[in-house]
């Protein structure tokens, strides 16, 4: 691939010397990746809050009618129903993200999050105004899962395309920690509210980590209004003002079609399964064996923080042996884990479920997942990115994510324990080396090389170029 021969703080015309746009400083750089990453963290504290109360309270509190063990399938059922609203928020905040830009996207996608989280936080329950109590949360749950389907497209976005050359592995590995993070939070929130409400948990308790949600918001809204637009979109704006697509997904599904399908099958590698050890673990230990909260909740808590250091440092590997190498690595060892990670589980023992999630989080997930955002964004160019990661990564979710917990509490309750669930990670994990096989290695791949209209990625960079920056 022919190297740029442009200095990097200028953005050159089509005729090597118009229509130049400057590039960010580091200042603001590292401000616009500090808004996507702790964005990214609050988005996922809020996500994390709901999966966690639906793993211990929502059941009785929502679903009170139910037999316990339906009652706790419906309640894991409405942690899904957010996941279905995540691809119409993918299509929405892609579209708006592409035309509009990366940042009031953002902000629009963080404040429908938060406001839906702290209501959750206020609703009353079953025993309160009956039927309207669970209507109510599928739809606050819905619109949380609507802000999400835009929040991860757009916080990859910024931090990659703000990325110094050679770098936008590590970049776009920050807001990754996103969900660790939040989980890390969203646990330690609500292992917090357990401890203080004490009896009182189910009665009041557990609305304390959804309220502390609006301290957290504002925190995160503040940052994310100081960070600056993509330049990469500015770039992209400013040359093709007057021939901008409006229809960012028809462009997509006719030219992309080839790198959508990487992007969708890629994540089957962490979508399902990271759902599976967190949310589901977390039900099946104090549900189905009678654990006390504190052992999943504790181990979580260390497998979080194990994850938040490694995906840093697989995103910097990933820079230097490429996206590919690193994911496929990852792929393989959550295919080698899967079986031990359940045994470990089922032995009911304090360490053994730590050192199961800590594997999962550590390792396979953290290697899969720290290359993803610079992968995904490599694969598309600057006119239909926000939308093509977005609906991508968002088409899985729906599939596998969402209701993987719940499908997990049926095969425990059919009677047939917790022996499939590693075949389970074992075969989504394959299906996404595969997919990874199929797709070019891209971290040399100039993010303003990439061909408008490509339907084969292989080739991207050796056709016509899509923004400015181009002779």
């Amino acid at each position: 691939m022919r190297e740029s021969s442009h200095p990097e703080n200028v953005i050159v015309g089509e005729d090597d010397m118009t229509q130049e746009v400057a590039q960010p400083s580091d200042r603001l750089r590292r401000r616009t990746l500090a808004s996507g990453t702790i964005g990214a963290i609050v988005e996922w504290y809020e996500y994390t809050v709901y999966g966690t109360a639906a793993a211990l309270v929502f059941g009785p509190l929502f679903f009170p009618d139910l037999e316990p063990g339906i009652s706790q399938i419906a309640a894991l059922a409405t942690f899904g129903v957010g996941f279905v609203a995540r691809p119409l928020g993918a299509f929405i905040a892609g579209h708006l993200g592409d035309r509009v830009g990366r940042k009031s996207t953002l902000l629009l996608t963080f404040s429908i999050m938060s406001a839906s989280t702290a209501l959750i936080g206020l609703l009353p329950t079953y025993a309160q105004i009956g039927l309207s109590a669970p209507i109510l949360l599928c739809i606050l749950r819905l619109l949380q899962g609507l802000a999400v389907g835009g929040e991860w497209g757009g916080a990859a976005i910024i931090a990659v395309e703000a990325a110094p050359r050679g770098r936008r592995g590590a970049y776009g590995a920050w807001p990754q920690i996103g969900p660790s993070a939040g989980l890390l939070l969203g646990t330690a929130a609500v292992a917090l509210a357990a401890a203080i409400s004490g009896d009182q948990f189910m009665t009041w308790g557990w609305r304390i980590p959804f309220l502390l949600s609006i301290i957290l918001a504002t925190v995160g809204l503040y940052i994310r209004i100081s960070a600056v637009e993509s330049p990469e979109f500015l770039a992209e704006k400013k040359a093709h003002a007057q021939t901008q697509n409006k229809a960012p997904i028809t462009e997509l599904l006719v030219h992309h079609r080839k790198p959508l399908l990487i992007a969708i099958f890629a994540r089957f590698a962490d979508a399902g399964n990271y759902y599976l050890i967190t949310v589901f673990i977390l039900s099946y230990t104090t549900s189905t064996m009678d654990l006390p909260r504190q052992y999943a909740m504790i181990a979580i808590m260390i497998g979080s923080t194990l994850n938040i250091v490694a995906i840093p440092m697989f995103g910097r590997l990933c820079d230097r042996i490429g996206r590919k190498k690193t994911f496929l690595t990852g792929g393989a060892v959550n295919v080698i884990t899967a079986w031990p990670i359940f045994a470990l589980v089922d032995l009911g023992q304090q360490w053994s479920i730590i050192v199961a999630i800590s594997l999962f989080l550590a390792l396979g997930h953290a290697m899969v997942y720290a290359p993803m955002p610079a992968l995904y964004c490599e694969l598309f160019p600057t006119n239909v990115r926000y939308t093509g990661i977005s609906v991508g990564y968002q088409l899985a979710s729906i599939v596998l994510s969402g209701f993987m917990p719940a499908f997990a509490g049926m095969v425990v309750l059919a009677g047939g324990g917790i022996w499939p669930l590693p075949i389970i990670v074992a075969v989504t994990t394959l299906i996404a080396i595969g997919a990874v096989s199929c797709a070019p290695e891209t971290k040399d791949r100039e993010l303003s090389r990439i061909a408008y209209n490509n339907s084969d990625s292989e080739h991207a960079d050796s056709r016509t170029s899509v923004s400015p920056t181009i002779s």
